[in-house]
């Protein structure tokens, strides 16, 4: 038996979610997913969000339920960007971000670990902090570039760093009655990285094409596919009704967006005073003002969280239930109500299993 944590939650339909008086959901779809977790003080939501998604694409696939380590990934994609920083001369970029795509490439090339193997926590501790593991391994890399050449001990010096901070990582370990390493158990739960695609919409490149998406954390040069924006959204729905989750890339600045009251929205009257207890008129958006937004900087790849199902409001509005990273804060303990036109204005990008396609839109983004 899983302990709590492990638990998958029930698809629940028409599902009835109260808070803040009138604010009422009722729950269309929810797909099968792991408990809440929180990232605590890192920036390290892509691989939360993206393990949360593989999950639940492991429990899709027919296997067991089971809660990977976030902190091996992170660990494992830190050593990868600062190979990319130091080979760039310290000129991209070293931070604690990353993108859905790292985790998978990562989960492909080094593999997973369960989180009861590998926490990223030192005895004694409770909480993940990375703010002084950036500066130290940062600083270290500066350092070095200092001295114009390289030997090639500095990842050696770099690991030593991670292994301070987060504790070594096994070669392998036991599971269920069964030694793997990382790689091996990736392929016992199915994870194939080359099933999934990234997916994005912005008229600065031609639709239906591949390009290297311009956000600070694409230290990978990740390509993405281009659609418009309608297409999009209904890419999402359609994988959501056919079992499929999404990670969901985007922007929470917005005012609109507020996890302790649980709603990412964009109000067409963002002054009304019951603003978060009742539905109302949201704004329109289309494909001009989402690229009007991106060029000056208003979205931005803010945070990744795992869509994991609709909803409607009292109203009828469409909403995306989504998992984040923060623990179980707000009244759904964890969970988001985002409204469609703050999805179509805010969403950066999304990442789903290349299957969860129709067959048109496979062959316009030509994916066998």
């Amino acid at each position: 038996m899983f302990k709590n944590k492990y638990l998958v939650l029930l698809v629940f339909i028409s599902t009835f979610r109260v808070a803040c008086a009138q604010y009422r959901f009722v729950d269309e779809t929810i797909l099968p997913h792991t408990a809440i977790e929180s990232q605590d003080r890192t920036g390290t939501c892509w691989s939360y969000s993206t393990a949360s998604f593989v999950e639940s694409e492991v429990i899709r696939k027919g296997h067991k339920a089971v809660d990977l380590s976030e902190m091996f990934v992170a660990r494992n994609v830190y050593k990868d960007k600062a190979r990319n920083y130091m080979l760039r001369q310290g000129k991209a970029n070293f931070s604690q971000g990353g993108l859905a795509h790292d985790l998978l490439r990562e989960a492909g090339t080094n593999g997973v670990i369960p989180e009861v193997v590998y926490s990223g926590l030192l005895p004694g501790q409770t909480k993940h902090d990375h703010t002084e593991l950036e500066h130290a391994m940062k600083g270290m890399l500066d350092g070095i570039l200092q001295s114009k050449k390289l030997t090639r001990i500095w990842p050696t010096a770099l690991e030593g760093i991670l292994d301070a901070y987060l504790g070594k990582a096994p070669a392998s370990f036991d599971w269920e009655g069964k030694t793997y390493t990382p790689a091996q158990f990736a392929k016992e739960l199915g994870i194939a990285p080359e099933e999934y695609v990234t997916i994005t919409s912005f008229s600065h490149h031609p639709w239906y094409s591949r390009f290297v998406l311009e956000i600070p954390d694409n230290y990978s040069n990740g390509s993405y596919y281009n659609v418009p924006i309608d297409e999009l959204i209904e890419m999402v729905d359609h994988a959501i009704e056919s079992g499929y989750s999404v990670v969901w890339d985007g922007d929470v600045s917005e005012k609109g967006f507020k996890m302790k009251k649980g709603l990412a929205i964009l109000p067409a009257n963002p002054k009304r005073k019951d603003l978060w207890s009742t539905p109302g008129p949201e704004q329109q958006v289309n494909q001009d003002r989402r690229q009007a937004q991106f060029e000056t900087l208003h979205t931005t790849d803010d945070h990744l969280m795992h869509l994991i199902g609709t909803a409607r409001d009292a109203r009828g509005g469409k909403y995306y239930v989504i998992k984040n990273s923060w623990g179980e804060v707000g009244p759904y303990g964890g969970l988001l109500y985002m409204s469609e036109p703050y999805a179509r204005l805010k969403t950066v990008a999304i990442t789903l299993h290349k299957d969860a396609l129709t067959t048109t839109m496979k062959e316009k983004l030509h994916i066998p």
